[in-house]
């Protein structure tokens, strides 16, 4: 997975070695040398991930990654710091900053890219629902509340054999008023964790791995505990077993002998981010439900993925399709116009089926609907549109009792960072024309629209 990630060190040397490790991972890579340029730099790039050494001249790591995190323009971006401290209350200092985890020096490249690939997983998620909530508030809603930090009452599942590692993970979360539930089989901590009570789930690693990183795969698959943080706890000889951990779906971990402190700090912060997501998430669903819906269809409406896209086209690229239903209205005129509102309920749940939740779909118009895939390449976005062609074609739609052939035509555009909405729009709707014109039921690939070029004057002061 591509990313921006941002490198803070104030030696050289350093810097360049991250920057190849991570562009020979064709990740993007932004540089700085010192505390001030890294808060300047990560408003202005909005990275992905920030990779930041904590002894620095002047600013130190732990003074960028506050003032990071008390930025809302920055808030969101996850820190890793990057020290050859060893002593474990520096980490428990880093975590109480802010910081997601820590990666010791010299860095091991596998460590890093598997808690780059962690990272950048629960990050998306996120901003899936950052941009919508921006789109939110220009509707004129209000931003969500942020996460309690009160974490009294707050619950979380413990899977382990050892009464020991349990009694351990209970006295030190009770510091913070967590209540534990204890499960002593996977089986039996899945089945507790279906209920959605919990805010967090710690895993204690047997010497194989196996059954507790297959819950922590399962979690990740099912609907009910897909955004639900893992953190797992596991010897330091189980490392490798760790990094397939983040890759399957874990969010953290701690190393045994467990430090109590760290322990704490971590647990803390997967809770508030949990919480900061189903804020978010609970509180676009009430306020946005009557302004951004479409009433036929319940998809998000015109104006709702006009901003949303606006909000995408600012930093990265989106892919954009525009469907259309083929001859609709002949079916209107033939079987009546509640018939045609049916076609499109049922292509709408055909529509959802077939795209992930990140994906926005929308009610265009009439019987137009647009996808918009956040920086999507372009080979991706024309598998999508194909899939979502056939699935219309692949059986009749069940309309009062009759069989309808529905088919749909589909205009796409992958648009560059910095393209205007209406451009982009306008490129698919050409493309669109081309997919009618050729014979309906196709899809048709448009040009990128060409970016406004600066005036020679440059710009205004």
């Amino acid at each position: 997975m591509t990313a921006r990630i941002l490198v803070v060190d104030d030696i050289a040397t350093n810097l360049r070695l991250l920057e190849a490790k991570l562009q020979a991972e064709y990740y993007e890579v932004a540089m700085a040398a010192s505390g001030p340029a890294a808060l300047a730099q990560a408003v202005a790039w909005s990275p992905d991930v920030i990779l930041l050494d904590i002894m620095m001249p002047g600013m130190d790591g732990y003074e960028v990654c506050e003032r990071l995190k008390a930025d809302p323009r920055t808030a969101h971006i996850p820190v890793v710091m990057v020290t050859a401290l060893v002593d474990p209350a520096e980490r428990v200092r880093g975590l109480q900053a802010g910081a997601d985890d820590f990666l010791s020096k010299p860095v091991d490249d596998a460590t890093l890219f598997a808690r780059l690939r962690a990272l950048l997983r629960v990050k998306q998620v996120q901003d899936a629902w950052r941009v919508q909530g921006e789109a939110a508030r220009g509707l004129g809603f209000e931003a969500p509340a942020g996460p309690s930090l009160d974490l009294r009452h707050a619950s979380v599942l413990v899977l382990a054999t050892d009464p020991a590692d349990l009694a351990a993970l209970r006295d030190a979360l009770a510091e913070d008023g967590v209540s534990v539930q204890p499960a002593a089989t996977p089986d039996e901590a899945r089945a507790l964790l279906a209920g959605g009570l919990y805010e967090l789930a710690i895993l204690v690693l047997p010497h194989d791995g196996g059954e507790a990183l297959r819950l922590a795969s399962r979690l990740r698959a099912e609907p009910a505990t897909r955004d639900l943080p893992v953190l797992l706890v596991a010897e330091p000889a189980q490392r490798s077993l760790v990094l397939r951990g983040f890759d399957i779906g874990a969010n953290d971990h701690v190393f045994r002998p467990i430090d109590p402190h760290e322990l704490r700090a971590r647990a803390r912060n997967q809770i508030r981010r949990k919480r900061y997501q189903e804020r978010l998430r609970d509180d676009l669903d009430r306020s946005l439900e009557a302004a951004v819906t479409d009433p036929l269809t319940g998809l998000r409406n015109r104006r709702y993925a006009m901003r949303h896209l606006e909000g995408l086209l600012r930093s990265g690229r989106a892919a954009l399709l525009i469907l259309d239903v083929d001859h609709f209205k002949s079916i209107n005129d033939r079987h009546g116009h509640p018939a045609g509102d049916e076609v499109l309920r049922q292509l709408t749940r055909r529509l959802t089926d077939q795209l992930r939740a990140a994906d926005i779909v929308s009610r265009h118009g009439g019987e137009e609907f647009l996808v918009i895939l956040a920086n999507e390449p372009l080979d991706y976005a024309q598998s999508v549109a194909e899939r979502l062609r056939a699935a219309m074609a692949e059986a009749p739609f069940e309309i009062a009792g009759a069989q309808l052939p529905v088919t749909v035509s589909i205009g796409m555009v992958v648009a560059p960072a910095g393209c205007s909405p209406d451009a982009a729009i306008a490129a698919a709707d050409e493309a669109l024309y081309r997919a009618k014109a050729g014979g309906r039921n196709r899809v048709e690939i448009a040009d990128p629209p060409e970016l406004p070029r600066p005036t020679e004057a440059g710009p205004a002061a």
